[in-house]
């Protein structure tokens, strides 16, 4: 769990071992950037290290304080994540140990409902409630540390609290307590209160490489150099994502899916378009999510391949053939529009907006983009019902 866990943030390492070695660590951070990208592995590195018998910015590996940290079993070392109402104890255990074991992998309750079955999805509002800042929180972060160098929180997804929870965190932050450090992280810093980013010193994580993505999946799941080079490329960044694709039996059929619907938008048939909605409406909203950025993937591939032509670096590359076709049959297609009308679809899935209906309105919106010019425009919300009315 040292820094060598981290991939391809070589700036935000060298931010965090020079405030060690300088002996000038701040009492909050930020750590905001893509999911995925090596936030919770900088964190839990960053913890190692404070925790060290030895002192210095690069942790020993061997001594006590660091042995705890790496099994995430250290008295004074905290990671909180947010869950529905009502989830069990054991649950959040076995996530914070899975954690432990792959800082990279998904443990978090949105993403993954069920540690056993990446396919389930749930409904559940997964949210920080005061009564945990209060309760859980507040009251470990009053004692001073119990055999360790400091008190070190790790508050994941930190943008998912509600206003009551986070004005009882911003408490915590206004009167931090000595030797404590509090590490925030979210992909979307905009949601927290700016009296929060005010008191933090804020890290940003870039997206990861493609190489450096087929690199770690190589070196540390085996996986061999061409499925590693293609899942590095489909995941956008994100090593989590990677690994998701990795556990993700069902991806080459849904490629498969996302053809067919790419095809019969195209000639407009609705009856097979409408069995397929309804397919795809019953794999779960998370798993049409991952549907529409398979989606998102091959038209992106679409737009590289039209501008750079064969040397484009598709994501698809196994559908290098496809592609080709695609831009050769249809050259008038409206690429930019097309990738705007999915992203338009995924803020309406994420929404809870009806699958069947996004995925029939997207289709008839991208058959009309593969003929020509669009909008790009998926629904145009009535921000003033009234006004059409006015005299």
């Amino acid at each position: 769990m040292a820094w060598a866990s981290v991939i391809d943030q070589p700036r935000v390492l060298e931010t965090l071992q020079r405030a060690i070695g300088s002996q000038r660590v701040a009492h909050a951070y930020l750590f905001h950037g893509p999911d995925g990208s090596g936030k919770r592995a900088a964190a839990l590195a960053f913890a190692q290290a404070l925790q060290c018998a030895e002192g210095g910015p690069e942790p020993c590996g061997a001594c006590s304080g660091c042995r705890k940290v790496e099994r995430l079993i250290h008295p004074d070392v905290h990671v909180m994540m947010p869950y529905p109402r009502g989830t069990d104890t054991e649950d959040v255990a076995q996530r914070i140990q899975r954690l432990a074991k792959h800082p990279y992998a998904a443990v978090d309750f949105v993403r993954r409902p069920s540690l056993d079955d990446p396919t389930k999805s749930s409904n559940k509002q997964v949210m920080y409630h005061v009564d945990r800042v209060n309760d859980d929180l507040r009251r470990s972060m009053s004692y001073k540390p119990l055999e360790g160098r400091y008190k070190f929180v790790l508050l994941l997804d930190a943008d998912l609290m509600r206003p009551e929870a986070a004005n009882a965190f911003l408490k915590l932050l206004e009167e931090p307590g000595d030797r404590t450090v509090f590490v925030l992280t979210t992909k979307r810093p905009d949601r927290l209160l700016p009296t929060i980013l005010s008191r933090c010193q804020r890290l940003r994580f870039d997206p990861l490489s493609a190489d450096g993505l087929a690199a770690a999946l190589r070196d540390r799941d085996d996986v061999p150099a061409d499925k590693a080079a293609t899942y590095a490329r489909m995941a956008d960044g994100s090593y989590t994502r990677a690994l998701d694709l990795l556990e993700n039996e069902d991806l080459m059929a849904h490629r498969a899916m996302v053809i067919d619907y790419m095809r019969y938008a195209y000639v407009r048939d609705l009856d097979k378009l409408a069995d397929l909605a309804e397919e795809i409406q019953r794999l779960g909203r998370e798993r049409v999510k991952g549907l529409l950025r398979l989606l998102l993937s091959w038209i992106r591939d679409l737009v590289l391949y039209h501008t750079m032509g064969a040397d484009a670096p598709l994501v698809n590359v196994d559908q290098a053939k496809a592609i080709a076709r695609f831009c050769s049959n249809l050259p008038n297609a409206d690429l930019e529009a097309m990738v705007d009308l999915v992203e338009d679809a995924l803020d309406l899935v994420q929404r809870n907006v009806q699958i069947g209906l996004t995925m029939m309105t997207l289709a008839a919106a991208l058959g009309r983009a593969m003929r020509g010019s669009h909008s790009g425009r998926l629904y145009v919300p009535l921000a003033d019902p009234v006004a059409p009315f006015a005299a």
